[in-house]
């Protein structure tokens, strides 16, 4: 029987495939203020969007399966069933729904996997995005929230996929408006090493540091920082040397690494120092992974 707080449609098979963006996400600030008692971490975020990321297509089908293939730069380094965020996704719609339909999808995989830029939660929240489109299901933006977090801490904010501040273990999320960041230039730099979220968690030194101040850009700058950042150094140091390459670049207005790493961000006042900057690293570092892209406003 279908959910109380859900209405699906009756049962069509949808011939055209239909498409969401994975929106990489970056955290522009991590405050970590403790660990709970639960396990997770209470944390202060500032999370935007790049207007690029993964590419999730798919259309209905009436045998009621969910079926997944993964192609793309990074598709080799992930399964198409149990353990993918994106089947995970599905089925807890579907159930969730009672839909009897099922959905026949294809994910284009172009960020780095286990990167700090939320790949897996970003395919997740675009999973739910699409289903409930192809399904052309009715479902309360808070319950469907609900069901994100279920899926992982950062699910709700890339369903979102707007600049927001996140709070606790991702569950505060807060649209808010830092002017001078919708579609400014933004470089994504990650050096080809997974970092794990666990282990950069298990060597945080516990310490809080203070609450995150970001009204204004330049507080963003002076006053944010990443927690995480040197625990992941100390398990992965080149992060160090994307950091010192970003920071030398001309134009930049501020160098972090994102969520727990290995990828790093710069932002830049126009296009021309990103590519430039872009340029610059590819050449001095072919073997790392770079994107040129924007704040999604």
């Amino acid at each position: 029987m279908p959910h109380p707080e859900a209405d699906s449609a009756s049962v069509v098979t949808v011939a055209d495939p239909i498409t969401e963006i994975a929106y990489a996400k970056v955290n522009l600030a991590l405050h970590v203020r403790r660990r709970r008692d639960d396990g997770f971490h209470e944390l202060e975020s500032l999370f935007v969007f790049a207007e690029d990321g993964d590419r999730l297509s798919g259309f209905a089908t009436d045998d009621g399966m969910i079926a997944l293939s993964v192609d793309g730069p990074f598709g080799a380094g992930l399964g198409n069933g149990a353990g993918n965020l994106v089947s995970e996704a599905a089925i807890k719609l579907q159930a969730f729904l009672g839909e009897r339909r099922g959905a026949k999808l294809h994910l284009f995989k172009s960020l780095p996997v286990a990167s700090g830029i939320g790949g897996g939660s970003a395919d997740a929240a675009a999973a739910l995005r699409l289903l409930v489109r192809l399904w052309d299901a009715s479902v309360d933006q808070i319950v469907l929230e609900r069901l994100a977090l279920e899926l992982g801490s950062d699910v709700p904010a890339c369903l979102r996929s707007v600049t927001q501040r996140v709070t606790g273990r991702g569950e505060g999320l807060e649209a808010c408006a830092i002017e001078g960041l919708s579609e400014r230039p933004m470089l994504l730099v990650n050096p080809g090493v997974a970092v794990p979220t666990g282990p950069v968690f298990a060597v945080w030194d516990r310490k809080d540091r203070g609450a995150l101040v970001a009204e204004r850009f330049d507080e963003l700058v002076e006053m944010g920082r990443n927690d995480l950042e040197n625990p992941a150094i100390a398990l992965a140091p080149v992060i160090s040397d994307v950091l010192a390459r970003l920071r030398s670049q001309a134009g930049v207005r501020l160098a972090r690494m994102s969520g727990s790493g290995a990828t790093c961000f710069a932002l830049f006042d126009d296009a021309a120092q990103r590519d430039a900057a872009t340029t610059n690293i590819r050449a001095a570092h072919p073997d790392w992974w770079t994107m040129a892209t924007r704040i999604k406003g």
